[in-house]
């Protein structure tokens, strides 16, 4: 199994849109950095084409 490496990232965001992601994330139980991941996953899974769309 190869060794998996974590790069910190870092993001601009308005204050009261910090404060709101935190409440968020605190009141589902998660942590910011589990929210995060699952976004930046989301948007990288290529979405499957339905064969109804063809």
């Amino acid at each position: 199994m190869q060794p998996i490496f974590i790069k910190l990232m870092h993001t601009s965001i308005a204050d009261d849109m910090q404060k709101r992601f935190h409440s968020a994330c605190d009141n589902c139980g998660l942590l910011i950095s589990q929210v995060m991941v699952e976004l930046i996953e989301e948007l990288l899974t290529p979405k499957e084409v339905s064969s109804n769309t063809k």
